[in-house]
């Protein structure tokens, strides 16, 4: 009996089977055309990337390092102005490079160093970065920008965003410290006490660690 009903089992795992190739065939009969098209565009768009990536922003890349390049030199020598202008023609021409990119970030320095903070909100808006040092940093370089335009909730919000971006003890304790006081400035100690105690516990050997109980205290007397 149990024999017959294995036997019966698989006669119907096998007309199932036929059932639905014949279908996967009849589908294919009756869409043949679309379905070769679809494949031949998903060819295409696979050959066009790789061919764009290759041909096209391979070349262009080297072409806006070469052009930023100059930018760089001129930022180093404090030539703000002429630096400011390279950067900006670098980051309108190449946008899709990652020269271009940064220069957006070194755009956004330059206005910060020239007192426009807006101006340097906006271009650091259109900078993106992965990296636990450079990602933080523009961060928290809007965070003063924000605090310079007497946003201090955004600057406070955005250090703790910077802080929080990756657990280096370099860029960490410096933005978990701008928090704090930016906290205490908005009357908001328990926040300013929370950045603060962070320091203490995680980041006991930064500068900031040093004198960080006063800052403490401070901060939590105002609770």
């Amino acid at each position: 009996m149990e024999h017959k009903e294995e036997k019966h089992a698989d006669l119907d795992l096998d007309n199932t089977l036929i059932e639905s190739t014949h279908k996967v065939e009849s589908f294919y009969s009756a869409y043949k055309k679309q379905i070769n098209i679809a494949v031949l565009i998903l060819i295409l768009a696979v050959a066009g990337y790789v061919g764009f990536n290759k041909l096209y922003l391979e070349p262009l890349e080297k072409e806006a390092q070469a052009a930023l390049f100059p930018g760089q030199a001129l930022f180093e020598k404090d030539s703000i102005d002429a630096a400011l202008l390279t950067f900006e023609a670098v980051a309108n021409d190449y946008g899709l490079t990652k020269a271009g990119n940064l220069a957006h970030y070194y755009a956004g320095v330059c206005y910060m160093r020239k007192g426009e903070f807006q101006n340097a909100i906006d271009q650091l808006d259109k900078f993106s970065s992965q990296n636990e040092l450079v990602s933080p940093l523009a961060t928290g370089l809007k965070g003063d920008a924000y605090i310079e335009l007497n946003d201090l909730s955004k600057g406070a919000s955005l250090y703790m965003k910077a802080a929080n971006a990756s657990n280096n003890k370099l860029t960490t304790p410096i933005f978990l410290k701008k928090a704090g006081l930016a906290y205490e400035e908005l009357k908001e100690f328990k926040d300013a006490a929370a950045a603060y105690e962070k320091i203490k516990k995680e980041y006991s050997d930064a500068t900031e660690a040093q004198d960080i109980d006063k800052y403490i205290a401070r901060a939590t007397a105002g609770l």
